[in-house]
């Protein structure tokens, strides 16, 4: 079918709250077909995606060693009993997840340690259930939920939070996101979202400002933060310990959804000190964070910090819809009962033999291919470019931030307000252009960088090069 012909059929047959469709036209371009960085539309037109389809196809879209992995799958078990009946690939996977969370970062080489271990003065955590905390912490596996989608394995991380610690209230942070389900909503705080849902939410979450740093100046992150803004977050989240009964801190190491925002680099430390001393979980949502998008496995590896509990998704099976919370393994037993032939959280699709193969060879490509470490290199360079379109840029305010192949570059008018308008006429333009891209942040005015981890230094030239040329059409770059 042509882009007009898939259109009209959405128009008329899918909810019109899904799909945006300009009425100027232009947006969206329908896909047909994918391969590597590279997107051809319904009329044979080829782009370079920026987006990664968000931030799933870290190894490439259509990556062929996960395409065949997944092909393979197909034509021997297509689909497993989720909670009953189990399938091999589901229990290696388990213990791959666990292998590349809680067991590698129990090696002494990792660099990796649990800040809360450095006082041996802590007071000890009053978890409802005493096995929760012992005096001395095993880390050595990791414990796994599969669920479906990233907000699926959010809501599976607060019902262990629930178990662990029997109290029922979190500390989420202003501009997260978590997902739409309505147990993830309850830490997603988008007013755009939440407001509509209002009267049918338990509202257990407790919302506290998200310490993102204002405009980066080098690729080092130095950047112009408050330097009291730790010091305030630590007082309003000890006052909601006092008057609340809090279970856990949800939070994402780097917020993308709410505009590529980068904490001081010690907000994580923190966080797991609070955790640790009211006896409450650390949560990570690295759903979009995972997998080296950041230059590392996982975000929270660039501060040393352990969570307690991780949450996956996205690039975890490279376009499977897969999803996984990650626990350590006395934690998820201690919290989670023993299944009597009942299990009290599963779903039909739970571990699906499909997502399983291609997460096993998703992760043995981006191991293989070293895409990592290609993440923090070429994350510097796309920096860089980034930061020099800063510097060219007119009377006008325009920033930029990353971390890894995680970046964004923020549009703001002369006053400080959103420049929303001409951040979407950028990505359009761009669009138009054979690039794809997203905005971000609650006013849309960031423009997003996620893409694939195997992109070239050129192709990020090439990039870089059309967006510039925009930006000084529109009145925000000098050319």
């Amino acid at each position: 079918m042509t882009t007009r012909e898939t259109l009209d059929l959405l128009r008329g047959y899918e909810s019109r709250n899904v799909t945006f469709l300009d009425p100027a036209g232009g947006w969206p371009v329908v896909w047909q077909r994918a391969k590597g960085v590279h997107v051809w539309d319904a009329e044979g037109k080829k782009y370079l995606d920026l987006t990664a389809a968000f931030g799933v196809a870290a190894a490439g879209h259509a990556n062929p060693r996960v395409v065949r992995a997944g092909q393979k799958q197909m034509s021997r078990l297509l689909h497993a009993m989720g909670d009953v009946h189990p399938h091999p690939l589901k229990a290696l996977l388990a213990r791959e997840l666990s292998r590349l969370t809680f067991e590698r970062w129990s090696e002494d080489n990792s660099g990796i340690h649990l800040h809360r271990a450095a006082n041996k003065q802590e007071t000890k955590p009053k978890a409802q259930n005493s096995n929760i905390r012992e005096k001395t912490w095993r880390l050595d596996t990791g414990k796994t939920m599969f669920c479906n989608s990233g907000f699926e394995a959010v809501e599976a991380a607060l019902k262990t939070a629930i178990l662990a610690t029997g109290r029922p209230g979190i500390i989420a942070f202003k501009g997260g996101y978590h997902g739409l389900g309505y147990g993830a909503l309850q830490a997603t705080h988008r007013p755009h979202f939440r407001s509509p849902f209002r009267l049918q939410l338990a509202e257990f979450g407790n919302f506290v400002p998200f310490p993102a740093e204002a405009s980066s100046s080098g690729r080092q992150q130095k950047l112009s933060a408050d330097a009291n803004a730790l010091p305030k977050l630590e007082g309003a989240i000890r006052q909601i310990f006092r008057s609340r009964k809090i279970g856990a801190i949800l939070v994402e190491p780097i917020q993308v959804r709410g505009g590529i925002n980068i904490p001081p680099t010690g907000f994580l430390p923190l966080l797991r000190r609070l955790c640790d001393e009211h006896g409450a979980l650390l949560v990570l949502d690295e759903i979009y964070t995972g997998f080296g998008r950041t230059g590392k496995w996982f975000a929270c590896e660039h501060t040393q910090t352990l969570p307690d509990v991780i949450c996956l998704g996205k690039a975890l099976t490279g376009g499977f819809p897969l999803s996984a919370c990650v626990g350590r393994a006395e934690l998820m037993d201690a919290a989670w009962p023993a299944s009597n032939g009942e299990a009290i959280h599963t779903s039909t699709f739970l571990g699906h033999p499909v997502g399983c193969a291609m997460a096993l060879a998703q992760i043995k490509e981006i191991e293989d291919q070293g895409l990592v470490e290609r993440s923090a290199r070429l994350g510097e360079i796309l920096l860089d470019a980034l930061e020099v379109l800063t510097r060219d840029a007119t009377t006008s305010r325009v920033s930029a931030r990353g971390l890894g192949l995680l970046a964004g570059l923020e549009l703001q008018h002369d006053n400080g307000t959103a420049a929303t308008q001409p951040a979407l006429a950028t990505i359009k333009t761009m669009l138009h252009q054979g690039f794809i891209l997203l905005p971000e942040g609650e006013h849309a005015n960031v423009i997003s960088f996620t893409p694939p981890l195997i992109i070239s230094e050129n192709q990020i030239k090439s990039a870089m090069t059309h967006l510039c040329s925009v930006l000084s059409r529109i009145g925000f770059a000098s050319g």
